[in-house]
This record gives C-alpha cells, structure tokens and sequence, in this order.
C-alpha cells in the first residue's frame, strides 16, 4: 500500500494509463501547460506532449463533442471539464450522443470515453458554481455515473472506466482532494464500476452516501459508537449502474436505513434508493426511512450560509436518532 491523496490518485491513474495505451488521450481547459485546474496533470504536457495534452477553447459542448468523435474513432480520450455546473453546457453532447450511441446503431459504434469533473460545494463559488447535480446525469441508461469518495476507489475506478466501453462522467468532489488514504500499488489494480462498499459493519443503523458525504457519515458514525449506536456505513460510489445488493442485505439486518446526499433531497439520489429499499425489503422495515440533503436552495456565496446549507455531522447524526 502507498499513501497519497485524491489529487495524487486521480493524477497517477491518468498516468498510468496514458504510458499503457497509446490511444488514451486528455483535453479540456488548461490541462496542457497550467496543468489543471486542480494541478491534476501537471507535468502532462511535458512528458507526453501537445498531441495527448491538449488544451482547449473555453466550450464545453466542442470540448466533449470532440472526445465522442475520437471516441468513435477508436480513441480513449479524457475530457476535462472545469466543474459539473458547465457541464450543463455539454449536456446534449453527454445525454444526447455518448450515451445512446452504442444503443442507437445497434452496437455497431461505441463511444468509450471518460469525462472527468468536479461537483459540489464548500468553497465559497456561489450558487451557479458549487452545485451537486449528479443524480441529472445518473438518469440517462447507456451513461455511467461515478463518484469515489477515497483515494483506492478513485485511482480503482478511474483506471477501469479509461479501459472500458462506455461513456462515464468522473465526478470528483472540488473540497476532497487532499484528503489522504491509502492505494494499492500495481498499474493493473481495478476498482469494477457498479459495485458498491461497505465502508464500515453495524448492527443498528444502515447509512448510505456517496462521495462527500461518506466523509460525513464516517464522523458521525464514530461520534455514534460513543453512544453504543452501531452504524454500518455503505459508500454507492457509482450512481449508474446503481448496485444496491450491499444496502439490501445490511437493511435486512438493521432494519433501518439513512441515507446521506449534498444534493437536494426533491427527486435526488436519497429518493431513488429509498424507493427501491421500500420495493425490494418492507418487509424488514421497522421505520421510516430518513433522508439527509442540502437545503432547498440556491447554494450562498456567505461562508457562514453555504455550511448551513450543506448536511454536516450533527444533522446525520440526528437522522440516525431519528430513525432509531
């Protein structure tokens, strides 16, 4: 094992695989010389240079409508895109093309590229910059949807949804990059897209999340131990395919479940899974289910308002209480 942190991790995967197929490709805005937004691909371009670094206009549709036709091409490119929130301006390329492509000319074309971006809030971008949108994209059948919340699963998952078929939007969380963990060493260790994890065993509770708030839900799953509250902790990872065997499976044990989302909690994440634990498990349920998400508002610049609105510790905490 070695220890690093989510930059380090995403950086490396990309690194990696872009010295085993020659094919693999990145571009997006300031990827090349600046070396990313989030410095994940500095030094990129020096080592392999303009043809498989390639910096790109301020247009998020051309950036991604490219990538799909290197893609189609027989191409592995990686578009970078700044933050999910301009993804909204590639939204037709993502849904509209990447994702029904095989489907639509029978699999006779494939579209396997990657697009990696940042979501969420907790920096102060304000409200057009610092949303969590994912479950948008999560929608739409032929488009994987991944969200690591480590630095393993990050490098893990990166490395297969560069080697795989499908069209995948990355998402990483634009607070967590320095958050440290350990990796596995090997250029051929994987992470399957599409399984969840169970992060931490319980008896008491089971608390689902994803991304930043496994890191939420980890703290309070501590600050409950202390209070003789078992909580067992299961990090999705990818929204689409969504497995939820793990969640069954431990909710047929606890009987009670919490989910955790930054998103907002009308028509998100929290609504689906809750839906399909009420259709696949009622019979175990002894109460409601609860549902942790940001408040229903435009995310605020305030530092003070933005962390109110976010889900932190305390009200995780208070939905397991709740439930119990």
């Amino acid at each position: 094992m070695a220890v690093m942190t989510i930059r380090e991790a995403v950086s490396q995967a990309l690194w990696e695989e872009m010295e085993r197929d020659p094919n693999v490709f990145i571009m997006g805005e300031e990827v090349g010389m600046w070396g990313g937004t989030y410095a994940v691909t500095k030094g990129f371009y020096d080592h392999f240079g303009p043809e498989r670094v390639r910096d790109t206009p301020i247009a998020e549709g051309v950036i991604v409508g490219a990538a799909v036709g290197a893609a189609m091409n027989g191409l592995k490119p990686v578009a970078e895109i700044m933050t999910i929130n301009f993804a909204f301006l590639a939204l037709d390329q993502i849904v509209n093309h990447a994702a029904k492509i095989r489907s639509m000319f029978g699999g006779q074309f494939e579209a396997p590229l990657v697009v990696r971006t940042t979501s969420g809030g907790g920096k102060q971008l304000g409200a057009t910059h610092s949303q969590t949108p994912d479950v948008i994209f999560a929608h739409f059948p032929g488009l994987k949807v991944v969200a690591p919340a480590t630095p393993a699963d990050a490098k893990g998952l990166l490395k297969s949804a560069i080697r795989g078929r499908d069209p995948v939007l990355f998402i990483e969380h634009s607070t967590m990059y320095q958050e440290r963990g350990e990796v596995p060493e090997g250029v051929d260790v994987l992470v399957p897209i599409g399984r969840s994890d169970v992060k931490r065993p319980g008896q008491d509770v089971t608390l689902i999340t994803y991304s930043k708030m496994l890191q939420i839900s980890m703290k309070a799953a501590k600050q409950l131990e202390a209070e003789g509250i078992d909580v067992e902790v299961i990090d999705l990872r990818c929204l689409r395919p969504l497995d939820l065997a793990p969640v069954y499976a431990s909710f047929k044990k606890t009987n009670r479940a919490v989910i955790v989302e930054e998103g907002w909690r009308s028509y998100g994440v929290g609504a689906e899974v809750a839906a399909r634990i009420y259709e696949e498990c009622f019979d175990y349920l002894d109460a409601p289910i609860q549902r942790v998400a940001q408040k229903e508002v435009p995310l605020p610049y305030s530092s003070d308002l933005e962390k109110s609105a976010i889900p932190n510790v305390n009200d995780v905490v208070a939905a397991v209480k709740a439930v119990l």
